[in-house]
C-alpha cells in the first residue's frame, strides 16, 4: 500500500513567499515542488488542454517516481454534450504522462447540478467507457449518489470514488472513507461555509486553514482508505496563500 500526499495545483502567484522563494523563476516552481510532494492534481487540464510538450517538460521536471492525477476537461463533466472530441483530445495531449508511467489517474469533478438520476447515471457510463484502460476517479459534489447501489456500480466499473472534506452544507457530502477501486484518494476543500456559495472570486471558497484537531478526525479514514486501495492519494485544495502546503505537512506527519 502506498499513500501520495500532494496540492491541487502548484502553480499560484500567492505562493511566493509562503512556498515558494521569493525571486525563483516560475520554471522552476515544480522541481522545487516535487522536492517536497510525490503527487500532484493538475488542475489547468480542467480549463484548457495543453499541448503534449507542455506535459513532457512537467514529467522531466517532477522527475522519477512522481505520479499526476488530472483533472477532466470541464466540457467533459460540466457541458456534457456533443463532447467525443474533446475525450480523444484528453486522451491524446496524456500520452507524454502515461508513457513515463506517472499518470496516478484522472479525477471527474461533477457539480452540485449533476444530480442522481438515470440520464446521468448513465452519462457515467459513457464516461468510463471513452476513458476505457485509464484509472478513473469520480468527484460527486451532490449527496444524493451517496447510495450502495452507486457504490456496488461503481466498483463494478473499476471507477474510484472521491472522498471530500468540506463544508457540512446541505446536500454537500460528509466527511465519508469509501474505496471503489484499486485507487484511495481524499480532496480537502477547507470547511469555508461563509464563502463556498457566495463569493467573488474562486479562491474564496478554498481561503480555509485546518486545526491539527480537524484533521485528526481523518487519520483513521485514511489509514481505512489505505487498507483498502492499492495507492491512496491525498489532496489538499485549501490552496489560497499556500494553505493547502500546510495541511499536506500536518498530515503527512500525523500519519508517520
Amino acid at each position: 500500500m502506498m499513500i501520495y500526499f500532494g496540492t491541487s495545483g502548484f502553480s499560484y502567484n500567492d505562493w511566493v513567499g509562503n512556498f515558494y522563494p521569493p525571486g525563483m523563476p516560475r520554471w522552476e516552481w515544480l522541481s522545487y515542488y516535487a522536492r517536497e510532494f510525490n503527487t500532484c492534481e493538475l488542475n489547468s487540464t480542467f480549463y484548457a488542454l495543453p499541448k503534449p510538450s507542455n506535459l513532457k517538460a512537467m514529467v522531466d521536471k517532477a522527475g522519477d517516481g512522481f505520479l499526476f492525477s488530472i483533472k477532466a476537461n470541464q466540457e467533459m463533466t460540466h457541458q456534457r454534450q456533443d463532447n467525443a472530441d474533446v475525450f480523444k483530445a484528453f486522451r491524446q495531449v496524456l500520452a507524454p504522462i502515461i508513457d513515463a508511467g506517472e499518470l496516478g489517474c484522472i479525477l471527474a469533478q461533477f457539480p452540485y447540478s449533476f444530480s442522481f438520476n438515470r440520464l446521468n447515471w448513465d452519462y457515467l457510463a459513457s464516461f468510463r467507457e471513452q476513458l476505457a484502460g485509464l484509472p478513473l476517479v469520480i468527484e460527486f459534489r451532490n449527496a444524493q449518489w451517496l447510495r450502495s447501489d452507486v457504490f456496488d456500480w461503481l466498483r463494478c466499473q473499476d471507477l474510484g470514488f472521491c472522498c471530500v472534506d468540506e463544508p457540512q452544507l446541505p446536500n454537500l457530502l460528509p466527511p465519508l472513507a469509501e474505496a471503489t477501486s484499486k485507487i484511495g484518494y481524499v480532496r480537502f476543500h477547507g470547511r469555508n461555509s461563509a464563502k463556498w456559495w457566495q463569493h467573488e472570486q474562486a479562491y474564496e471558497r478554498y481561503d480555509y486553514s485546518y486545526s491539527p484537531q480537524e484533521l485528526s478526525q481523518w487519520l483513521p479514514k485514511i489509514q481505512k482508505l489505505d487498507s483498502m486501495a492499492e495507492k491512496t492519494f491525498i489532496f489538499a485544495n485549501n490552496h489560497w496563500r499556500g494553505q493547502s502546503v500546510d495541511t499536506i505537512r500536518q498530515l503527512r506527519t500525523m500519519l508517520d
